[in-house]
């Protein structure tokens, strides 16, 4: 059995769906496991002319690869069953399992996050669940199954948020009733064990970026999660993963909090197809130039990823840096001749042996890269 772990490397977005989507193509029997974060995941992925953007599924989908919601990442009933009817539309039909321990965002969690956002949350309600479990008003998947259980826990959800829960709970209820009756979602309790043998790779795919991990991060622009290889140890005991760090060629940032050097000029395009763009919650979508020296911060503060000589570096949207291979180094600009050049300097600085790069428009390519 093959352990693969996908990890951005950034501030998020930097194309970990796509090299999900990548490694299950390759795989004999995958199963994608969602090790951290939740339903604020917007992870894009191309196949037989086929584009949707993962949140509540693993993005091995289009590849007919289950997903795993680990008991790390929060699940959003409503959000479930609106992607799965998008899925059934396009033909997708998609396996879910879902952690029993897996904290529930609810109608409460999703208006305080949306009323109270400062620090450029999405506005799905992720840290606001997370914080309403550390205040032990708990709400997990298994409940779900047992209306009075749910129904108890949500008037005493309510009594939490106070002047926040002035919500109507009609939808929510309805996609509870809809996921525990589905054929599509499976609860479990710790890895899934599929009938006809066991699954020949798990790959871990990341939410976001090891510079929003709430412990590596810039707080209080971080997320309430853990995006590095924390959680994924404590899922795949005695055995050690490969490790694929995703980066784009250039750094993005979508909301609040710092970004490196994003007063230098720059001639980055815009993707007309880019899933991240601004919103009411988030802010603006923001780019700079490829930083190496935080890229190697982020690494070394990662154990794993920091002691990992063998670790792989996918860089993504390589055609929007098109005449613009530059980066910087400890606040220096370094030029580079040309694409191959761009990836093999960055490759020996952060000595990195095995690159991988792809483009961004529709028929993602992905080249192979030994360096």
């Amino acid at each position: 059995m093959q352990h693969k772990a996908v990890i951005g490397a950034g501030f998020g977005d930097e194309g970990k769906g796509l090299f999900t989507d990548y490694l299950c193509r390759n795989a004999e029997r995958p199963l994608v496991i969602r090790f951290s974060g939740g339903q604020q995941a917007g992870h894009t992925v191309v196949h037989n002319g086929i584009r949707h953007v993962f949140s509540n599924f693993g993005s091995g989908t289009l590849q007919g690869a289950p997903s795993y919601f680990a008991r790390f990442c929060t699940i959003d009933p409503v959000g479930i069953v609106n992607e799965l009817d998008v899925l059934l539309e396009k033909g997708v039909e998609p396996l879910l399992y879902i952690d029993a321990e897996c904290p529930v965002t609810t109608p409460y969690d999703i208006r305080y996050n949306q009323q109270h956002h400062p620090h450029g949350s999405c506005g799905v309600g992720v840290g606001a669940t997370i914080n309403r479990e550390e205040h032990f008003y708990s709400l997990t998947f298994a409940d779900l199954f047992y209306p009075w259980v749910l129904e108890t826990r949500l008037e005493l959800i309510k009594e939490f948020y106070k002047e926040y829960a002035d919500v109507v709970l009609e939808d929510f209820l309805q996609c509870c009733s809809v996921i525990t009756g589905s054929p599509w979602v499976r609860m479990c309790r710790g890895l899934p064990q599929p009938q006809g043998g066991p699954f020949s790779d798990y790959i871990y795919e990341g939410s976001q970026g090891l510079l929003l991990d709430q412990h590596y991060g810039f707080f209080p622009y971080v997320t309430r999660s853990d995006t590095g290889t924390k959680n994924i140890l404590s899922l795949c005991i005695g055995h050690a993963p490969e490790i694929y760090l995703i980066t784009r060629a250039y750094q993005t940032r979508h909301g609040l909090g710092p970004l490196s050097y994003e007063n230098l000029p720059h001639n980055i395009k815009k993707n007309p197809l880019e899933t991240n763009v601004r919103n009411r919650f988030q802010g603006d979508f923001r780019r700079s130039l490829l930083d190496l020296s935080l890229l190697e911060y982020a690494m070394q503060r990662d154990r794993l990823i920091a002691a990992d000589s063998d670790k792989c570096l996918v860089i993504t949207c390589l055609d929007h840096v098109r005449d613009e291979y530059r980066f910087t180094l400890q606040g220096e600009v370094v030029y580079c001749d040309d694409e191959d050049d761009f990836v093999k300097k960055i490759a020996e600085h952060l000595r990195i042996r095995m690159v991988y790069t792809s483009v961004s428009d529709d028929s993602v390519h992905i080249i192979r890269r030994l360096l």
